[in-house]
């Protein structure tokens, strides 16, 4: 294998291994023995299992489909894509490993920059009024605590009801912040 064939072919199985069974549950050793190479090879490439977590898991345009469009219909849009099945699937695999990452400084701090540059920063600039950045933060908090509760704690009342229905409701609050409305 080449320099470049490996690093992908652990990547590769960094990224399967992360999202079925989490930071904690992945191990550079089982990386490796996935990848066929020695767990030295996965050091060398990535430097640390936090950094190989963190060029594996990719978040890059996970919400450029809501953010587009008129920003008076952003809140429905912003919940719609997290619930829908076809996108929502894979990002909520995505997310459920990043948190359960989150005992690494390293991880936090990348999940943080992660969720500003999908999703609050490009907020902030459509926004117009009072406390802009901040809002813009409270909309991601807010999708985060709606992905907590469909990708973490698979809440059966959540997941149960009709998407429509959360995304009406709950997009209604995401869209009080969007609009600014206190």
């Amino acid at each position: 294998m080449t320099g470049t064939s490996t690093r992908a072919a652990i990547a590769e199985a960094a990224r399967r291994q992360f999202q079925a069974g989490g930071y904690a549950a992945t191990s550079v050793r089982s990386v490796a023995a996935e990848a066929g190479v020695d767990a030295a090879l996965v050091m060398r490439h990535f430097g640390s299992k936090e950094q190989l977590f963190i060029e594996t898991i990719d978040v890059e345009g996970a919400f450029e489909q809501a953010l587009d469009g008129a920003v008076d219909r952003l809140g429905e849009r912003l919940v719609s894509l997290v619930l829908d099945d076809r996108l929502g699937r894979v990002f909520r695999t995505t997310y459920r490993a990043m948190i359960r990452a989150t005992d690494s400084d390293q991880v936090r701090a990348h999940l943080l920059e992660a969720m500003d540059a999908t999703l609050a920063a490009p907020l902030a600039e459509r926004l117009s009024g009072p406390d802009v950045a901040l809002r813009a933060r409270l909309v991601a908090a807010q999708v985060g605590g709606l992905l907590e509760a469909v990708a973490i704690l698979e809440d059966p009342v959540v997941t149960g009801a009709p998407v429509e229905d959360v995304a009406r409701w709950y997009g209604a609050a995401v869209q009080a912040l969007v609009d600014g409305d206190a």
